[in-house]
């Protein structure tokens, strides 16, 4: 199978590729940019399958269509959520969120092996897409949760809700207040439920809540952690591969 991936964080880029290589299969051209990624799909054979995120160094990947004729299948490795993804319509066999997930992986890949062979052109409406990532679309995101203290429920404004986080199979709210409520939804199933300017998913344990940050501090291997005002049950670490989308949102 011919694949490459396109993404402009090259750590990114080299770890998806050692991800790939651990289920038997190999990545070997890696693209970096729009530029290049046009300049290379008029000069080669187009493989098999593309790893693509969605937005480069130079632009959003989807003007490489509107250069270019592919007929390539498509995995968009991306930090948008099911939400936007759905607002078009492509030879998009999956898509996986970042910090990506082996699991996941390993599922968008089975889907690919498993899909009917052939070949069709990617048709897309770009300038569309462009809007929606650039002018989302007005939403209605979470303004509490209900949750059950004993035999009561209790409400929970989200204001009030310093991080989110998994820990045994379940999934926590920790507040302001310095307590934990065990809430019944995953993380993944809260993704297109909080407000995207106030909560960011910093790995795939955490929410934070950007009015909680007390402190953040260099960490090792191109990582941060993050001190919240009351939260001190463990460590807060941003993945390597949100530092980059963390510092952008933190802006």
């Amino acid at each position: 199978m011919n694949i490459i991936i396109i993404e402009d964080e090259k750590p990114s880029a080299r770890r998806l590729q050692r991800m790939l290589k651990a289920v038997n299969l190999n990545a070997n051209t890696m693209l970096h940019s729009v530029e290049e990624s046009i300049e290379w799909f008029k000069n080669n054979v187009h493989p098999d399958l593309i790893f693509l995120d969605i937005q480069l160094s130079d632009g959003l990947s989807f003007e490489i269509f509107e250069a270019v004729e592919i007929k390539s299948a498509v995995i968009f490795t991306t930090a948008y959520d099911e939400y936007a993804l759905q607002a078009f319509k492509l030879n998009s066999i999956d898509y996986l969120l970042k910090p990506i997930d082996e699991d996941d992986l390993t599922t968008a890949v089975n889907k690919y092996k498993g899909r009917t062979p052939q070949k069709q052109s990617v048709t897309l409406d770009f300038n569309d897409i462009k809007n929606l990532l650039v002018n989302p679309l007005e939403r209605e995101y979470k303004k509490r949760f209900s949750v059950k203290v004993g035999q009561h429920l209790k409400l929970i404004n989200i204001e009030d809700i310093e991080c989110i986080y998994s820990e045994n199979k379940g999934t926590y709210a920790f507040t302001s207040e310095g307590r934990n409520y065990l809430l019944d939804a995953t993380l993944d199933q809260l993704e297109d439920e909080l407000e995207p300017d106030v909560f960011f998913r910093i790995s795939r344990k955490f929410y934070i809540n950007i009015n909680a940050i007390k402190d953040i501090v260099s960490y090792t291997n191109s990582r941060l952690e993050i001190k919240l005002n009351r939260f001190n049950e463990q460590q807060i670490i941003v993945a390597r591969e949100r530092v980059k989308d963390f510092k952008n949102w933190l802006e």
